[in-house]
């Protein structure tokens, strides 16, 4: 007699058998792979994701109206303060949030005791004095913030924001010349143009034009470069004279030296001349700065010569400088290639054409 044989075990691999999921639940093929009709961005999804999100739990906010809860407050939020100066002492954000801390139950001895062990960690970072100082001006303390600001600026002299909120503050009082006095001795640290560009705002608020053009003067003796002369010049004009302006661009030119050979300078000194109606004097100019530019860097001068001359001169005069400045690049395709015979040829033909225009 036959013995029965074992059931074999379904499988998906099986031939004939069919693929089941975990759980023995048949797989879904998928059966139409093309792209959906309505297709959603991650941007979509990102966004309804925070739609549904829950809300952030708040805590409730806390009535105290017993003095004596108000001390146990006071003595568990110091604690907290202290354990976290303890574990992490260069932490600056903990040390000023202390300070606001006591600053906000308008306990200003704690606050400023705070602040002064914070300087004894780090006494280089500048937040810490501006937030001191700050706290002092919002309680009206004004002597205790000239003190903190005096203090900052002896230590770390280098640090512009000190100089502007010191001054400012003055200039906010009506100090004028404690705040001129501020200014004068940030100067002896010979700053960057950022401080003269302040001082010489600080003297235009206060009406002292005449001031402001002599620190202009000490501006370019201490920074002597095309962009303070710029600038000087573009004071002059709105305060001053034509002839005012034009002794900045000649003393700019005197000055600087081969430094002065700038696009820059010549195309703003030719303007104003031409807005005071000098067209000879502009034209000059022109000529000066082609004389003294190199070539190749005075694209942008023969563009403005060429509209100068549509708006101010002849027929002739747009001519030679079209001519002058084609003649300066046969010399420079030349000295690339002196055997290039038909630039040669071209120069000669349009020198040639020059001369005969002018004989005639």
């Amino acid at each position: 007699m036959e013995q029965p044989q074992p059931a074999q075990a379904s499988d998906g691999n099986q031939r004939g058998g069919k693929a089941r999921g975990p759980g023995g639940a048949r797989a879904t093929r998928v059966k139409n792979k093309s792209p959906a009709p309505i297709q959603i961005t991650a941007e979509q999804i990102l966004r309804e994701a925070l739609d549904r999100a829950d809300e952030v739990f708040k805590p409730p906010k806390q009535k105290i109206t017993d003095p004596e809860e108000l001390e146990d407050y006071k003595f568990r939020e110091r604690k907290k303060f202290e354990d976290g100066i303890r574990r992490v002492r260069n932490n600056m954000a903990t040390w000023l949030k202390y300070a606001e801390f006591e600053a906000g139950l308008k306990e200003f001895e704690r606050a400023r005791s705070i602040y002064e062990r914070s300087i004894d960690v780090e006494y280089r970072n500048p937040q810490i004095w501006i937030r001191y100082a700050e706290m002092e001006m919002k309680h009206k303390q004004i002597n205790a913030a000239r003190n903190i600001w005096d203090r900052a600026v002896v230590l770390l002299p280098r640090v512009d924001q000190f100089w502007l909120k010191y001054s400012h503050m003055e200039f906010m009082l009506g100090n004028y010349p404690g705040a001129r006095q501020i200014f004068e001795r940030w100067m002896d640290w010979r700053p960057g143009e950022h401080a003269w560009n302040a001082y010489i705002r600080f003297e235009l608020r206060c009406g002292e034009t005449e001031r402001a053009r002599t620190l202009f003067q000490r501006y370019v003796d201490a920074e002597p470069s095309v962009k303070s002369y710029l600038r000087w010049s573009k004071f002059e004009e709105k305060y001053g004279s034509t002839e005012q302006v034009r002794k900045v661009f000649e003393q700019a030119i005197e000055s600087l030296g081969d430094e002065a050979n700038d696009e820059k300078l010549f195309i703003s000194f030719a303007r104003n001349e031409e807005r005071a109606k000098e067209s000879e004097r502009a034209r000059a100019i022109y000529k000066y700065a082609l004389d003294h530019i190199p070539k190749k860097e005075a694209q942008e001068i023969y563009k403005t010569w060429i509209s100068f001359e549509k708006k101010n001169g002849e027929k002739e005069g747009i001519e030679d400088v079209i001519l002058g400045k084609r003649r300066f690049q046969y010399e420079e395709e030349i000295k690339e290639n002196s055997k290039n015979y038909d630039v040669w040829f071209d120069y000669i033909i349009r020198r040639d054409l020059r001369r005969s225009r002018q004989n005639s």
